[in-house]
């Protein structure tokens, strides 16, 4: 039997913000109608990461996703769910020359996909932009510590806030984003003692993806979890599935029917008198 609570009304900003300290907030990503239908059903927020640049489209980092094309998966996801809150990601380039940019390219995602709130990478040099959108409509959930779009700037995928100052740095980051109105703070790839700390330390919740269990809240890219994506698979992922796997074998069952004249069969096949 499931444990997944009833789904009741719809969530937004407010009712994860409300969250705070009390039951974990579920997030995952979702790029697709149909696997946003599988996440609503469980999930408090559907978050369209702009990781659909490598899950779905095979480049080599986040910095080649276009508003475009968070735009098409942004409405594509909106048609799946009925009740999990609506998130998408702001593409690196559409936000960081300044609040007035910003607010022209959130305004715009939200305009087109329907959804309730944005995501931007940054902390305290973002905080002004975040009260900016925030003081306008725009909901804004925040993201600190590893933020895959300045990848190139911290040397690569590493863990993020080890030594006192970068930890001390990351928590300022955090307040900041927190104290311009972010109703939420996503926690990439911490130590587990700063994810606990800045949870403890700032009033809206923290969802952690490799930060620990003493966050808010967790999100995976959903593809991780269902073992659906294998060019790397971070410490931080719990696979709850190999459907890879069971796609490649059902894939090279069907070849061989094919190629053994196998498939179709005649089950398979019209005939005079045969229901369509």
């Amino acid at each position: 039997m499931s444990a997944t609570p009833e789904r009741k009304d719809r969530l937004g900003p407010g009712d994860i913000r409300a969250r705070k300290g009390g039951e974990p907030v579920v997030c995952l990503t979702a790029y697709t109608t149909p696997m946003a239908r599988l996440v609503d059903a469980h999930c408090d927020i559907a978050l369209v990461g702009d990781s659909l640049g490598m899950v779905l489209h095979g480049l080599p980092s986040t910095l080649g996703v276009t508003m475009e094309m968070m735009i098409l998966h942004g409405k594509a996801v909106a048609r799946g769910l009925s009740h999990a809150c609506l998130v998408v990601d702001m593409p690196f380039g559409s936000y960081e020359e300044g609040p007035a940019q910003a607010f022209r390219n959130a305004s715009r995602l939200m305009a087109e996909t329907g959804c309730h709130a944005v995501k931007l990478e940054g902390g305290l040099h973002m905080a002004e932009t975040v009260a900016f959108l925030v003081a306008r409509g725009i909901p804004v959930m925040g993201h600190v510590g590893l933020t895959p779009q300045s990848v190139n700037t911290l040397g690569g995928y590493k863990v993020q806030g080890r030594g006192q100052a970068e930890a001390d740095r990351i928590a300022l980051d955090a307040r900041a984003l927190a104290e311009a109105g972010a109703f939420s703070v996503v926690l990439e790839k911490l130590p587990e003692a700063l994810g606990h700390r800045i949870t403890r330390e700032i009033a809206v919740p923290t969802i952690g993806i490799g930060a620990g269990a003493d966050c808010d809240g967790q999100v995976l890219v959903v593809d991780d979890m269902l073992g659906l994506f294998s060019d790397f698979r971070p410490k931080f992922v719990k696979r709850y599935a190999e459907l890879g796997q069971d796609a490649d074998a059902a894939i090279a069952a069907y070849a061989a029917e094919v190629r053994a004249r196998r498939f179709p069969g005649p089950e398979h096949a019209f005939g005079e008198g045969k229901p369509a």
